[in-house]
């Protein structure tokens, strides 16, 4: 088993192993799922120090013919694209996993194990280059997250996941018939293959129309791209915590990076054609997500609105074309960073609701004021995430906004004008809420008696804070691991020519 598969495959394991603890085994059942993700960070870390930035392809490759019959192989590997957002999936899993320690009660070896079966999921998709692999791998997501934000969420969890799971289900149905007509074409499900099938112009534009808009479907809602937004905050607010870290660190990712590794390499004429309508959808939810978070009331509801409209950014990046049909590969790689940084920074907001909502058992911002008076600690961590995720210059987010807002604006003046609007809404809405949550007189005393984060919890925000920093002032250190793979992607240079 090479290094990728134990990475994927390892939280499964855990997950199986996990059966056979006793129910009520709870302290065992926590350290044995933070010694599994732990583990996978560190199985990890290779990926990164011995990835080659100079070499375009695969790396850390596997293929074994899986089901020859049909042409599906077991094929995983990394690119400049894909090892990113592997190393993002295992850096938060240790993270999440610690930040549960004390606020799940109930049913928790299914908690755990809903965990890992998620980790897997996500793990196997980014590094599948099959695509009925990873199909199946975007399928496995959806059950551990169905059980997470039905089983362990809010009040109103059963609604907000019957709604996530239609919609994704809908968009999921689309991409599998879709890829069924490409097998049809390519008698494969190999991606590399599928990518020479259309350099050889084996599929007309107009059928790459109607595949392009089923995939890109599919993704749009996973992203979720405006209007396909809508399960997003009911999901959000519903879900436990740690469902909402993982929905916004990661899962999200998912249909932003269905784009820049099926839909556009895939589909080239059809792309040139849908740019300029999934720019618009992208700059018009950059405001809106905007404008609906600084009329929200509840943090969580006003954090999830506020990713409707980060990530917004990385579409508007990817589909960031001229009149001329030239891709700007600056806005493809600041969506990627956007990707990377709206990880950290909207996960550590979660984490930090999640913090407040332990102690107070309410999200309404209205019922606090001068926390930073008892929790000095806590009011500095939010500041910097709050910071982080406005995009100030020295930290994560202001360069993945910076790139898009370069190839915005090279590609369409008023795309790029819309992107700025919405970092100045972006700075109102995330400053009127630190104002109100920290600053002032505590007025309601139940605030009074609250503690300042434990040692377990600064443990948890510490790898955050320190990566928000790193990726603000070395930027190259990830932007360098994309940039030949980029450079490289199949019929990027018809974009470019």
């Amino acid at each position: 088993m090479g290094l990728l598969s134990l990475i994927v495959f390892l939280p499964l394991l855990g997950a199986i192993l996990l059966l056979f603890f006793p129910k009520d085994a709870h302290k065992a059942i926590r350290i044995f799922a933070i010694i599994i993700f732990s583990a996978i960070f560190l199985l990890s870390l290779p990926l990164y120090f011995q990835f080659d930035s100079s070499q375009s392809g695969l790396q850390f490759e596997e293929q074994i013919n899986w089901i020859g019959s049909i042409g599906a192989s077991y094929h995983i590997g990394v690119d400049g694209i894909s090892v990113l957002l592997v190393l993002l999936t295992a850096f938060l899993g240790p993270i999440v996993c610690l930040s549960t320690w004390k606020n799940i009660t109930i049913r928790i070896r299914g908690f755990y194990i809903s965990l890992l079966l998620l980790q897997t999921g996500m793990l196997g998709a980014f590094v599948s280059f099959d695509l009925l692999l990873f199909y199946i791998f975007w399928e496995v997501m959806l059950i551990p997250m169905f059980f997470l934000i039905g089983i362990w969420g809010s009040e109103n969890r059963i609604y907000a996941t019957v709604k996530f799971f239609l919609y994704t289900m809908v968009g999921s149905l689309l991409m599998f018939l879709a890829g069924l007509y490409l097998y049809n074409v390519a008698g494969t499900f190999e991606l590399s293959i599928l990518y020479e099938t259309i350099r050889a112009n084996s599929i007309p534009e107009s059928v790459q129309l109607w595949l392009f808009a089923a995939f890109a479907l599919s993704f749009a809602i996973k992203v979720p791209l405006f209007p396909f937004h809508t399960w997003l905050p009911d999901a959000h607010v519903q879900a436990p915590t740690a469902g909402s870290v993982i929905l916004a660190g990661v899962l999200l990712k998912m249909g932003t990076y269905g784009f820049i590794r099926f839909a556009i390499p895939l589909f080239p004429d059809a792309t040139l054609v849908f740019a300029p309508y999934l720019s618009t959808l992208a700059a018009v939810g950059i405001i809106y997500g905007a404008l609906m978070a600084l009329a929200q009331t509840d943090m969580k509801k006003l954090i999830a609105y506020s990713s409707v409209s980060h990530l917004g950014y990385v579409v508007l990046g990817l589909f960031a074309f001229n009149s001329a049909g030239q891709l700007s590969l600056q806005g493809v790689e600041g969506g990627i960073y956007q990707m990377l940084s709206h990880g950290l920074s909207t996960g550590s907001l979660f984490l930090l609701v999640g913090v407040i909502y332990e102690r107070r058992h309410t999200k309404t911002i209205a019922e606090f004021g001068g926390l930073a008076k008892v929790m000095p600690i806590y009011a500095v961590i939010f500041m910097i995430t709050m910071l982080s995720s406005i995009g100030l210059p020295g930290l994560n987010g202001f360069i993945g906004e910076f790139l898009i807002l370069m190839g915005a604006f090279s590609a369409n003046y008023v795309f790029g004008i819309m992107g700025a609007l919405g970092v100045i809404l972006g700075a109102v809405y995330m400053l009127i809420l630190y104002q109100r949550t920290f600053f002032g007189e505590i007025t309601n005393k139940k605030n009074l008696p609250l503690n300042d984060l434990t040692a377990r919890e600064i443990v948890v925000f510490a790898p955050l804070i320190i990566m928000m920093v790193i990726m603000g002032i070395f930027p190259n250190l990830f932007l360098e691991k994309m940039h030949a793979t980029l450079q490289a992607l199949p019929n990027i240079e018809m974009f470019t020519r």
